[in-house]
């Protein structure tokens, strides 16, 4: 990040920023409006320019309120705290971002328990109705009408709200793109370790080095073991769902995982940690709540 601070507040200016970028060179200008300097006379302005890391901490130590330059959006309001969270663990207790990583994740996790242990419980009483829902769709196959009129009678008996399991997943989804967003721009996990063959959390995860390319993927080529394993978990975590009830939705749903893995082989993989660990505390607490209200 670059900036351009007035050394006092009375000579700041509305002047013109520019970004130039040629021959591997990037060039910044600031451009004044235009100064009327009268003969005899001398105008001097004075400037600090700081050029360093898109850091909390950093900016904030500068001064001029340059902290405000981090911006995460519409999520600004959820990924500052989660930042300062996975700051506040790497500085005191974990000089290790990946550990920190997984203890915000866990964290956020045991906030929003009770939202998925009443979606994976609304889940669970879906699943227990799909014998029945499987009779009724096959009798009435023909008479579209009388199949949904007897699926909501069905659901009215068994009293099982069939929107129950989305809605709590739906709440849970801004504070998941908050902290994808967080970990996304967050400068600290540049060259940052985690462990083994992962040594750079802000770059995709490679093990070993290969001189030919794979498709959909961009360089360094090599086997993205992290992603591999986030989309068995997501894979596994499918199974471990209800069967859905549209035979099309059931199918496209098969390749989510697929394509979730094309997606992050090229995200960092602080990223995909992330993903991982959300997942498996997801299986988890899907199979405590399955097993309790069995």
């Amino acid at each position: 990040m670059s900036s351009i601070l007035p050394k006092n507040n009375a000579d700041t200016h509305d002047g013109i920023m520019r970004l130039l970028f040629k021959d591997n060179i990037l060039e910044a200008q600031y451009i004044l409006p235009k100064i009327t300097v009268t003969p005899g006379t001398q105008k001097k302005i004075e400037y600090k320019l700081f050029l360093g890391p898109k850091s909390m901490k950093v900016l904030k130590k500068t001064g001029h309120s340059l902290e405000k330059a981090i911006d995460f959006g519409m999520f600004d309001i959820l990924a500052k705290p989660c930042l300062w969270i996975m700051n506040f663990l790497h500085d005191n207790f974990i000089q290790n971002y990946g550990i920190a990583i997984i203890i915000l994740t866990m964290f956020t996790k045991i906030l929003l328990w009770p939202l998925g242990t009443k979606s994976y419980k609304s889940m669970g009483e879906m699943k227990k109705i799909q014998p029945l829902m499987a009779e009724i769709k096959e009798k009435h196959k023909n008479d579209k009408k009388k199949m949904n009129a007897e699926v909501m009678a069905l659901y009215k008996t068994y009293k099982v709200n069939p929107v129950g399991g989305c809605l709590p997943m739906i709440v849970q989804i801004p504070v998941f793109f908050a902290l994808y967003r967080m970990l996304y721009e967050a400068i600290e996990l540049r060259h940052a370790p985690f462990f083994l063959w992962i040594n750079d959390l802000s770059a995709p995860d490679r093990l070993f080095s290969f001189d030919f390319s794979i498709p959909f993927m961009q360089p360094p080529y090599g086997i993205p073991v992290l992603t591999i394993i986030m989309g068995a978990s997501m894979l596994l975590q499918q199974k471990m769902s209800p069967p859905m009830g549209d035979a099309t939705q059931a199918k496209m749903m098969m390749f989510m995982p697929i394509i979730f893995t094309v997606i992050f082989i090229n995200f960092s993989s602080g990223l995909v940690l992330y993903w991982l660990v959300n997942n498996v505390l997801s299986m988890a607490q899907q199979h405590y709540i399955t097993k309790k209200n069995a």
